[in-house]
């Protein structure tokens, strides 16, 4: 309490004092101690309601201790079953539970991982893959304070996600693994790696690379083999020895006929191999007969176009093709979608071209776009010309319905370059990206689609996109959201495909170790998207012939059912609107490929790199009391006191009113009592 707030509450009790006593002591009319009671009665009174006006404000501080934290991640995936340690895990964890000086110390959170990263309920061991890099991010940003020790409970082998050796680059604290295995060394041969495309095209040759490891002592032979069914389309002899224990196959394998085709890759097992699980592999390529050919024509150089490229390559069932504006016009009936990437007046032939024979075009316009040009040059759009260039960033229309499309952070994305003006979609459209300009809309589309006589047609008005697939990168570690919206936007445009009430996106195969979805969009009558509607997809297996029905769940614009928990083999499939008579069939097929049963014993090695690297160590199981007394005796890991300050104003010190009612409510009673009023 400051020493002005003091010298105010003085005079206040100097002031009260005052005006009691002269009311009851100066000629008072009552008798001496009904004048004592009143005085008092009024002192505090007038007393407590200046106190109110003065409000000073009392200051508490309360301290409490705040025990260090001890995040333990434990290893939820199926290796830790087929490597006979899911009982080892049970067991520490049940001691690190169970022990009172761990936990008097620690304030213990317990998580497990798999495919993803979760709060710890209880240990299945069904996970079918290992992110260990996942479970170091999602502790990073829950821990932010430095020298967070870090128990990791796992077996160290890794199927999904960054390295997690070079992960721990943002940990601040010291990992401490559990190693779940032996250091036992086991003769093994296997394939580590098997590399092919997904889709092939008819009559021609596909790669096929595979990277064959053998683990033991001498030299040895065996025989790699690839077989499609019964027929053994590859066959060859192949040498190891203690120092070159690592091979790898390169062949190409002829698409001689449309449709999925499946394949087996083996190596032959050694005599004591102890794992022949990982000495085959299958994969699958689907043969086409046809590509999506889409023609980039550009008069400029930018990096924008090399995106472009990769990003629609992404799926190889794309080709891409650049050529100058001269070059282009004798050539697009060849192309299912132009791109037309700032175009000017040498585009003059290409949009005649395009114009007579009615192509699919997607304009990309940016600060070298000549939009005097461009507005004579098609009836789609227009844009009011200015000199002048600003920065747009973007907002996604969540209510698009043309195709699926995923919030994938276009608002976090960098700014755009655009000339300065409105754009004006003259014929029906649908905008997928509003333009912004720091954070406010500018009335202006950056991204519309529309349809027009048969032909689909495009315009995104802003350069610079290499940043948004950068940005995408730098956040998810991954191209992948970014190239599938590249990649939607790429299929809508390059097909005349008429639209259906119920569009189902899925694809023709699947591993079994990686997620299974697939995606439905249900329109109206008015092929408005509708949102309400109760979509169902029914899958049956080929060969038990067992159905089973799953509910799609709205996400965004479109359905969404994630059918992770088939097992592998041949499914047919039906999505169905209910009280609708539109539905959609299919096929698919899950492989079967569990990559947790390629590991012969724990990662050992690289466990005792990543303790090393944090200034941790590494323990086994049978350790375990070993790394607790560790743990509780370094000093390194210590309780903080914390202090917290509270300001209490006096005006919300309920008890002060009360005691002036009652003080007020005393003196009125005993005023009545005499009978002085």
């Amino acid at each position: 309490m400051s020493p002005e707030t003091i010298l105010y509450i003085i005079i206040a009790a100097v002031i009260s004092l005052i005006i009691s006593v002269f009311m009851y002591g100066y000629k008072s009319k009552y008798t001496g101690n009904l004048r004592w009671l009143f005085g008092v009665l009024r002192f505090i009174t007038l007393f407590s309601i200046l106190l109110l006006l003065i409000n000073p404000k009392f200051k508490s501080e309360t301290y409490t201790v705040v025990k260090p934290q001890l995040p333990v991640v434990i290893d939820n995936s199926s290796s830790i079953t087929e490597l006979g340690q899911a009982e080892n895990a049970a067991q520490v964890i049940n001691i690190l539970k169970n022990s009172e000086a761990l936990n008097e110390r620690f304030d213990v959170s317990y998580f497990q991982f798999g495919n993803g990263f979760n709060a710890f309920d209880s240990l299945s061991f069904s996970e079918n893959n290992t992110n260990i890099s996942k479970a170091f991010s999602s502790i990073n940003e829950l821990y932010d304070t430095n020298d967070v020790p870090l128990l990791l409970v796992s077996d160290g082998n890794q199927t999904l996600g960054e390295d997690y050796e070079f992960a721990t680059r943002n940990l601040k604290g010291a990992v401490y693994p559990i190693i779940l295995g032996d250091s036992t060394k086991y003769t093994d041969l296997r394939i580590l790696q098997l590399n092919t495309n997904r889709y092939a095209f008819l009559n021609n040759k596909f790669p096929v690379e595979a990277v064959l490891v053998y683990n033991g002592t001498g030299s040895k032979q065996s025989q790699f083999t690839i077989s499609q069914g019964n027929a053994v389309v590859h066959r060859e002899t192949v040498s190891f020895s203690e120092q070159d224990n690592t091979k790898t196959i390169s062949v190409t394998l002829p698409a001689s006929s449309v449709g999925l085709q499946r394949y087996t890759a083996t190596i032959a097992p050694l005599a004591d191999e102890k794992n022949k699980v990982n000495n085959s592999k299958r994969f699958a390529v689907e043969v086409i007969d046809q590509a999506t050919n889409v023609l980039i024509v550009s008069k400029i150089l930018h990096p924008d176009l090399g995106m472009l490229k990769k990003s629609i390559t992404t799926n190889e069932q794309r080709t891409v093709t650049f050529k100058k504006p001269s070059e282009a016009a004798s050539i697009l009936n060849d192309y299912q979608l132009v791109i037309l990437y700032q175009p000017d007046r040498t585009f003059s032939s290409v949009y005649q071209e395009i114009n007579t024979l009615n192509k699919n075009t997607f304009v990309i316009a940016g600060t070298s776009t000549d939009w005097n040009f461009v507005n004579n040059a098609q009836e789609l759009y227009k844009k009011e010309m200015t000199n002048q260039l600003e920065n747009v960033s973007a907002r996604l229309n969540l209510n698009y319905g043309t195709f699926a499309i995923d919030p994938i952070g276009f608002g976090d994305f960098p700014p755009l370059k655009s000339q300065f003006g409105e754009l004006n979609v003259i014929v029906p459209h649908e905008i997928v990206l509003e333009q912004t300009v720091d954070g406010f809309g500018s009335g202006s589309p950056m991204l519309a689609t529309m349809e027009l006589n048969g032909t689909r047609h495009a315009i995104w008005d802003g350069e610079e996109l290499w940043k948004w697939r950068a940005q995408s990168y730098l956040r998810e570690k991954s191209f992948e959201d970014f190239d599938n919206f590249i990649g939607k936007l790429v299929q809508y445009l390059a097909s005349n495909k008429r639209r259906s009430r119920l569009e189902v996106s899925s694809e023709t195969f699947y591993y079994n170790n990686n997620p299974l979805k697939i995606s439905a969009q249900y329109f109206d009558k008015n092929f408005v998207f509708d949102n309400r509607a109760s979509v169902s997809i029914s899958v049956v297996n080929d060969e038990t012939k067992q159905r089973q029905v799953f509910p799609l769940l709205l996400k965004n614009n479109y359905y969404e059912v994630d059918l992770s928990s088939l097992n592998s083999g041949e499914y047919n499939f039906t999505v169905s609107v209910q009280n609708e008579e539109v539905a959609r069939s299919g096929n698919f097929t899950i492989l079967e490929f569990d990559i947790e049963k390629q590991f012969l014993n724990a990662n050992i090695s690289k466990l005792n790199r990543l303790a090393a690297k944090t200034n941790g160590a590494s323990f086994f199981p049978s350790e375990i009391n070993s790394l607790i007394d560790k743990l509780v005796n370094d000093d390194t890991y210590r309780a903080t006191q914390k202090s917290e300050q509270k300001v209490v104003p006096l005006i919300d010190w309920k008890y002060l009113l009360g005691l002036i009612i009652l003080c007020l409510a005393l003196e009125w009673f005993i005023r009545k009592y005499n009978g002085l009023i």
